[in-house]
């Protein structure tokens, strides 16, 4: 594996239009990964909540390389901690991951609208997808709140037919066509979708953010609540923290330190929800 690290131009261009791809990044080594992504759908039942997918709707597992030794090591892989640390910081927190099986078209979203909190999402698809097969797609520039671009597409896009007279997948956008092995980065604010992916397109994430400054700490236990919803009682799934070592802990250490009014979150959403959230 050589040495991998992001270029100033990479840089510029991911704080200016707000994502970047790195095709083959993960080439030599997705075996493993593929295999472990199964093997752990396989120990959670093959679906949502433990129950087998059934092509239907989107199956989801919370807290998901933390699950899995050999995906927790994900967050120690050099050129996953370049991108990161490039971007974000050498104290970047990491915020958790979700894995996936997709079924059908993803409608245009954010996943946040962060103001001063950097949040980034590094994606991994584990099958080759195309435009018309349920490839990321994005919109360039959609990712700065405060900017009237960004903004006004904050409102629209979800509107599209009616403002614009095109469906979404018609959205003039930036399309991945990926295979096994590549890298997706993007801001979380960004807003992205995907149309005519299959009943089980399988991917999977890991979320990372700047280190939140002592005075917006309440700002990220709210964004830990927001774990409630997955049914999960810690930050972290106990293979994530009991295999990290000094330089994975670092990055744990901050949410793991705000995270304890978690478990009851997560009693009271078990009492209201049928299921725990599909994302």
């Amino acid at each position: 594996m050589s040495t991998f690290h992001l270029t100033d131009q990479q840089v510029s261009f991911f704080h200016a239009f707000g994502y970047l791809s790195f095709s083959g990044l993960m080439t030599d080594c997705i075996d493993e990964i593929e295999s472990a992504f199964e093997a752990l759908w396989k120990e959670n039942g093959g679906g949502h909540n433990g129950q087998p997918h059934d092509g239907r709707a989107r199956s989801c597992i919370a807290q998901f390389i933390g699950r899995s030794e050999r995906l927790s090591m994900l967050l120690d892989d050099p050129r996953i901690l370049s991108i990161a640390k490039t971007l974000l910081g050498d104290n970047f927190n990491y915020m958790g991951s979700d894995g996936n099986y997709y079924v059908g078209d993803t409608g245009w979203h954010s996943d946040g609208w962060h103001k001063e909190i950097l949040h980034i999402k590094i994606a991994l698809y584990l099958d080759p997808l195309t435009r018309d097969t349920g490839c990321l797609r994005v919109i360039p520039g959609s990712h700065l709140p405060g900017d009237d671009y960004a903004d006004s597409l904050s409102q629209k896009t979800s509107k599209s037919q009616e403002l614009w007279g095109i469906s979404g997948k018609q959205v003039p956008a930036v399309a991945f066509e990926t295979q096994p092995g590549d890298i997706v980065c993007f801001n979380h604010n960004i807003k992205h979708a995907t149309f005519g992916g299959g009943s089980r397109r399988r991917m999977f994430t890991m979320n990372c953010c700047q280190r939140y400054p002592e005075d917006s700490l309440e700002d990220l236990r709210n964004y830990i609540s927001g774990g409630a919803r997955f049914w999960v009682e810690r930050g972290y799934g106990e293979i994530m923290i009991r295999t990290a070592g000094s330089e994975r802990m670092q990055h744990l250490e901050q949410k793991l330190a705000n995270d304890g009014h978690l478990a009851e979150l997560s009693r009271q959403a078990r009492e209201t929800m049928v299921e725990p959230s599909r994302g």
